[in-house]
This record gives structure tokens, C-alpha cells and sequence, in this order.
């Protein structure tokens, strides 16, 4: 029981990785708060937890907005007494454009949930944490947080920021018990990918030397072990979960 006593933030746990997150957090006792602007499917997630004996809340809150983020935390602390651990993981895709053409609607959407998201969230969640004696904060980046990808730019730069602003977190944190860390998944099994054929499907696995998608229970053990006890010399990291994508 990693996490037992402990209070959790997920957000983005109505699908895919934040969902896969929040099962195993409540699974390692903590009692978690189940977030995303997606009602139906957050609710799903707190009834998966429920049913397997776990303690889980629903707060909708769209990230990309402060006030938000704020209110979250603050139900949480109302809910639960406490802030321990927060996983940023509310994020989107956005269009696929050369950056001469992109959509200035699709940038500015993109930057919002995925990077000002991230702050936001931590700008309400470390208050949280140092009253609480500190926590663990984990970001979730991307492989994309480290390197190119061609018609992506927006998706590309909020990822690449993450990493900077979890970084300086970590640092300005440090002394006072709070570690902040981030995950760049590869690409990974998930409902985001349901769109795309089999065809595209194989070549998106080719790309991985290992040559296979990952899945979200790959990611979420590692979000897990950062989250917990067990990595409380880690702060300002950043953990590829990518098959060799980015060893290339």
C-alpha cells in the first residue's frame, strides 16, 4: 500500500492513462480525486474504483482554466483534509499542421490544457502541499517533450515547456518536501488512438525500437513509484516510458 493515507489528484482520469492512474492509486490505498471535463467517463473511473473497494471522488474542472484548478484543490482538501500527491494529466492532441499553416485557435487551445494547465494545477497544488507537510507532484510530458515531431508544433513546445516548468518547480520545492517530476510516455494504447487504422497503428509501433505500442499500465507504474515513499531522493526528472523511441 504505497500510497496508503494519502489524498491524490488525477486529472484527466475520465480515459487512457489518467484513468489506468487513478485505479492503481486507490489499489495502493490512497483515496483519490477523479478529475476531466468528460463527466460520463470520470464517473466511470470513480465506480471502477468503488467497486474494487477503493475510495474515489469526482470533481469535473477544465484544467485549462485557473479558477478551476483552484476549486479542485480546494474540494479536495474539504473532501479528504489534505493534498499529498497531484498528476497533471489532462491534455489534447490538437490539429496536425506544418507550423506555417497551424491554426492560431488549435495553438492557443493546445498551450492552454497542456502547458498553462499544468501550471495552473501546480500553482494551487503546492500551496496545498506545504501545508500538508509536503507531496509529489507528476507532469505528464511526452517523447515529445524531448524531440520533434512534424505537424505538431503546439503539442511539441507545451510538452517541451512541462519539462522547464517542472524542472524549476522541483528546484524552488525541494527544501520544503514537495518533489516534481514528469513521465514522457511514447505512444501508447489509449482511446486517442482509436481513430486510427491498423495500418497506422503498425507504423506508429515501428517507430519504437521495441516495436509495439505501450500500454497505460506501463506508464501508470511508473507514475505510481514517483507518487511514493520509494522515490523520495527523485525530484526535477524526467522518466521515458517509450520502448527506445527517444534512445534512437
Amino acid at each position: 500500500m504505497e500510497l496508503k493515507d494519502r489524498v491524490a489528484i488525477v486529472t484527466g482520469a475520465g480515459s487512457g492513462i489518467g484513468r489506468d492512474v487513478a485505479v492503481v492509486f486507490a489499489r495502493a490505498g490512497a483515496r483519490v480525486v477523479v478529475s476531466d471535463i468528460a463527466e460520463a467517463g470520470a464517473r466511470e473511473t470513480v465506480a471502477q474504483i468503488t467497486s474494487q473497494g477503493g475510495i474515489a471522488h469526482f470533481v469535473k474542472a477544465d484544467t485549462s482554466q485557473p479558477g478551476d484548478n483552484e476549486q479542485l484543490v480546494g474540494e479536495t482538501v474539504k473532501k479528504f483534509g489534505a493534498l499529498h500527491v497531484a498528476v497533471n494529466n489532462a491534455g489534447v492532441g490538437g490539429p496536425a499542421a506544418f507550423t506555417g499553416e497551424y491554426p492560431i485557435d488549435g495553438w492557443d487551445k493546445v498551450i492552454a490544457v497542456n502547458l498553462s494547465g499544468v501550471f495552473y494545477g501546480m500553482r494551487y497544488q503546492i500551496p496545498a502541499m506545504k501545508a500538508a507537510g509536503g507531496g509529489s507532484i507528476v507532469n505528464m510530458s511526452s517523447i515529445l517533450g524531448q524531440v520533434a515531431f512534424r505537424g505538431s508544433p503546439a503539442y511539441v513546445a507545451a510538452k517541451h515547456g512541462v519539462l522547464g516548468l517542472t524542472k524549476t518547480a522541483a528546484v524552488e520545492y525541494a527544501p520544503l518536501n514537495i518533489r516534481v517530476n514528469a513521465v514522457g510516455p511514447g505512444f501508447i494504447r489509449t482511446p486517442l488512438l482509436d481513430t486510427m487504422n491498423e495500418d497506422t497503428l503498425k507504423a506508429l509501433a515501428g517507430m519504437h525500437p521495441m516495436n509495439r505500442l505501450g500500454t497505460v499500465a506501463e506508464v501508470s507504474s511508473m507514475v505510481l513509484w514517483l507518487a511514493s515513499d520509494q522515490a523520495s531522493f527523485v525530484t526535477g526528472a524526467y522518466f521515458a516510458v517509450d520502448g527506445g523511441y527517444l534512445a534512437q
